[in-house]
């Protein structure tokens, strides 16, 4: 019995140690590291499905077969798609970053992939690359490029979208094709598009199967150790990840019923919201949110120690709408004038209070008062260290405070308030 013992820990122990435990690179870590000093990018959602102004969720709302959704791409042909104009539209509104839909749920691809005709190139009129455009013209003006690429296809064969599952695969597909279809699409984008530092998963949560994640994310690492890899599957942290995200939630909430699940890893966070209701283009979606609602989320998710990616929705023929640029023009003169705040900032450790959140950098705490105060002051607790300066940041104007052994007062009496959010800048020792 004791002999048996024994050679089923040897097995065991030697079992652990075939495991393979994935060691991020120095490169990755620096990435990781200037991924979270970016905090502020910009998501886009473009495909044929917005020839129908309904969202890129149109094929499967909608019913629409297959066969029939495919002839989107006889007519897509973007004329008025400029690359220059989309990354300066990101850099005037603050962002650091692009994340683009690569290829979505409806399987169509926007790029020139070799590993099928159905991709902008060759299926559409326009047989030109535009995320090869955005790539070069990223690169140009040191915007960071990331693709969005998703793991669920409505059409393909080999996925077979709908079928049972057994012994973790569909079983009227053929899944060893569909996750070799998978990771030549992905070597494709990570070798032949210059700058590309992301790849952001979606679809995991379709179908419970295995997805040949040690494969997948270990093909990325290899290619190119520095890239992140980050996967909307609204669960906690999966080996070989390097960035956590959270759908239209910041972490630690759920009020959209996605993050149940979302146990906060040690990983960068990052947070996804839409300008309006929508991810794709809808013409009828008018909820746009206000620029001081966007300012709101961008430092509360800072505050949180995350990172903001904001969504918009280009017309099909390549266009952003003007309800998007002006908005953003507004943000992006505020994070101009406020940045320090927010980049390369990290969350204070300090629970965000009824009146707003803190910011840090160095030895530098950044108090965000978005909320008036019922009270002619703001009492931060828990903060640790000397408070030995308090001033507005916008003027360098000195603000009055008391620190005790609960926390500091910040006293706001005769301070000028900025209506989206009054920063105060404290240095301790």
């Amino acid at each position: 019995m004791i002999k048996k013992l024994l050679l089923m820990g040897m097995l065991l122990g030697a079992v652990r140690a075939g495991a393979q435990t994935y060691t991020p690179t120095a490169d990755n870590l620096a990435a990781r590291q200037n991924f979270q000093d970016m905090k502020f990018g910009l998501f886009i959602h473009w495909g044929i499905y917005s020839e129908l102004g309904a969202g890129e969720w149109v094929m499967n709302e909608k019913h629409i077969p297959y066969d029939s959704y495919k002839r989107l791409a006889d007519f897509f042909n973007p004329q008025a798609f400029n690359a220059h104009e989309w990354v300066m539209f990101a850099k005037k509104a603050g962002m650091k970053y692009i994340t683009i839909t690569s290829r979505h749920h409806d399987g169509f691809s926007m790029f020139g992939t070799k590993t099928s005709p159905y991709n902008i190139v060759d299926a559409t009129p326009y047989h030109k690359d535009p995320l090869m455009e955005l790539a070069q013209e990223c690169v140009k003006e040191g915007i960071e490029l990331h693709f969005y690429y998703s793991l669920l296809d409505w059409g393909r064969k080999d996925y077979a979208f709908g079928s049972p599952i057994a012994d973790g695969k569909p079983v009227n597909g053929d899944w060893d094709s569909y996750i070799n279809f998978m990771k030549a699409q992905l070597t494709e984008l990570i070798t032949k598009y210059p700058g590309v530092k992301g790849i952001w998963f979606d679809g995991h949560w379709e179908r419970d199967v295995n997805w040949h994640y040690d494969e997948i994310y270990g093909l990325i690492h290899k290619l190119n150790p520095a890239i992140l890899v980050g996967n909307n599957h609204h669960l906690e942290p999966k080996e070989g990840e390097d960035f956590q995200m959270f759908e239209k939630d910041l972490p630690g909430a759920n009020t959209t019923g996605f993050s149940g699940k979302s146990k906060i890893g040690a990983l960068p966070l990052e947070t996804c919201e839409t300008i309006n209701n929508s991810w794709g283009f809808n013409i009828t979606d008018r909820s746009f949110k206000s620029s001081k609602r966007i300012i709101h989320y961008l430092v509360n998710a800072a505050g949180l120690n995350a990172n903001f990616l904001l969504n918009i929705g280009p017309m099909p023929n390549g266009k952003i709408q003007p309800e998007f640029t002006d908005t953003l023009a507004i943000v992006g003169a505020w994070v101009q004038k406020n940045g320090e705040a927010i980049y390369g900032t990290r969350g204070s450790g300090i629970p965000a209070q009824p009146w707003g959140v803190i910011t840090q950098k160095d030895k530098n705490l950044y108090v965000h008062v978005m909320t008036p105060s019922q009270q002619p002051y703001v009492f931060i607790p828990q903060l640790k260290g000397k408070v030995t300066k308090a001033a507005l940041l916008a003027d360098g104007t000195a603000v009055k405070f008391k620190q005790q052994t609960e926390g500091v007062f910040v006293y706001l009496n005769g301070v000028a308030t900025d209506p989206a959010d009054t920063i105060i800048k404290l240095t301790t020792n």
